[in-house]
């Protein structure tokens, strides 16, 4: 075998699994981390008194993700997983009412919406759980196939504020496919890794390492040309030769860094549309949520923040699913939002998003005091959430680029799977299977 030298872009799940495989295979391996630590959107931070890490953003696995878990096995670490079952919760009407309850029959009976509503609600997600040929669906957008199928009813009151959270002002123009992929991989066990996502993410770039690549951090490249047959990756004003790169960024990175992209290429790339994230971290003296609930979901009416009930979609109390000792005994709760990438969220004080986020806790705990917060963080990314239009697949670039040796991998790929490490992960490795084919092929 021929040892060939690629360059990727991006430390995150997506890089990592493909730098794991070619380093396995022998090839030498750079990794480009603009920021500070392996993980990219996965990656947690460490708070003085804690044992463990918790992600930047919130994160778990479903108990069928089988690409993370078996790349897991593979690195010996199986161990370390943790599956509980936390309770996830709608807030209707002024209260919690909980879906993951032992008995989700039960949990169904007792939403607010008619007997009526109630049956087509469960007969439309047994199907979705049921049906795997989710490629007809991308024909549809969910608001309408919904409608039709669970009636307006249940759609109104239960699935149109997870569109509308999730998705802005673009929420009735998300296709079906996106939206069964979320109920056909659900499960209610959710699981992390013990340290926290950072934990296997440090596990896995120290594998990487250990075969021979080099990750190097706080270093973004800023060009990727090719010249006389090879890539020519440019970093703090070096350039490097490689005989392939695979880049893991957006497409608005992407679009940059490679000028040269042929124009076809380069325009699906520009028509991909996607989500932003903000997140308030909050560590809290005493628990918020006191009926265990680990994640629940908030209604949103409108997109228009300023207009909404809330000005976020997720409460997520971690130390309802993860014990508190880990984190010397904090109370951990994420406020998270989608937001569009222009949204003021992005360019206000985190100050201000802090007093905006936390000024509605009352409403779920009338005991809630700004004196019960001992830190808070705050993170931003404008790239989160693709948003796949109707006929999504027919639109999205392929992952090998019309440039020979040229690769792309990031999450508006994963398709119609929602973004996550499993699919990262999957997708990773099906790259570095390509690349290595490629040079097989000379």
């Amino acid at each position: 075998m021929i040892k060939r030298r690629v360059a990727i872009i991006g430390a995150g799940a997506t890089g990592l699994a493909a730098a794991y495989d070619l380093t396995c295979a022998g090839h030498s391996v750079d990794i480009y981390e603009g920021g500070a630590e392996v993980g990219g959107l996965a990656a947690g931070f460490r708070d003085d008194s804690w044992d463990w890490t918790l992600e930047k953003f919130y994160h778990h696995w479903f108990a069928n993700d089988d690409a993370i878990l078996g790349l897991i096995k593979e690195l010996g670490a199986s161990d370390k997983l943790l599956f509980p079952r936390p309770i996830t919760s709608l807030w209707l009407d002024g209260r919690i009412y909980q879906m993951d309850s032992p008995n989700v029959v039960v949990a169904n009976l007792r939403l607010p919406i008619s007997l009526v509503a109630k049956i087509r609600y469960g007969l439309t997600g047994l199907y979705l759980r049921l049906f795997k040929n989710w490629l007809p669906m991308e024909r549809h957008t969910a608001q309408n196939w919904l409608r039709r199928t669970m009636g307006r009813e249940a759609y109104e009151r239960l699935w149109r504020s997870l569109l509308i959270g999730k998705f802005g002002y673009s929420f009735d123009k998300v296709n079906m496919a996106w939206f069964w992929a979320r109920v056909y991989k659900r499960t209610p066990r959710l699981g992390t890794f013990e340290g926290g996502f950072q934990a296997f993410l440090e596990l896995l770039a120290d594998r990487v390492r250990e075969q021979g690549g080099v990750i190097h951090l706080g270093q973004p490249v800023e060009c990727i040309k090719k010249e006389d047959g090879q890539f020519v990756v440019t970093v703090n004003g070096a350039d490097s030769g490689y005989d392939a790169v695979l880049n893991t960024s957006s497409p608005q990175i992407m679009l940059r860094l490679v000028p040269d992209l042929p124009p076809d290429y380069a325009t699906r790339l520009s028509a991909l549309q996607g989500m932003g994230a903000v997140v308030v971290i909050l560590a809290l003296k005493h628990q918020l949520l006191t009926d265990n609930t680990y994640w629940l979901s908030l209604p949103a009416d409108t997109p228009d923040k300023s207009q909404a009930e809330f000005p976020f979609l997720a409460l997520v109390e971690h130390t309802n699913y993860m014990d508190r000792a880990h984190y010397g005994g904090d109370h951990l709760v994420y406020c998270g939002d989608y937001v569009a990438p222009d949204h003021d969220y992005f360019d206000i004080s985190e100050d201000e998003l802090v007093e905006r986020f936390t000024a509605v806790l009352k409403r779920f705990n009338p005991d809630f005091s700004p004196d019960w917060i001992r830190k808070r963080w705050v993170y931003r990314t404008r790239y989160a959430q693709p948003i796949p239009l109707v006929n999504h697949s027919q639109a999205l670039p392929d992952l090998r680029t019309p440039m020979d040796g040229l690769y792309l991998a990031n999450m508006s790929q994963v398709y119609p799977w929602d973004r996550g490490t499993n699919y990262a992960v999957e997708m990773g490795r099906t790259v570095a299977g390509m690349i290595m084919t490629g040079f097989e092929r000379g």
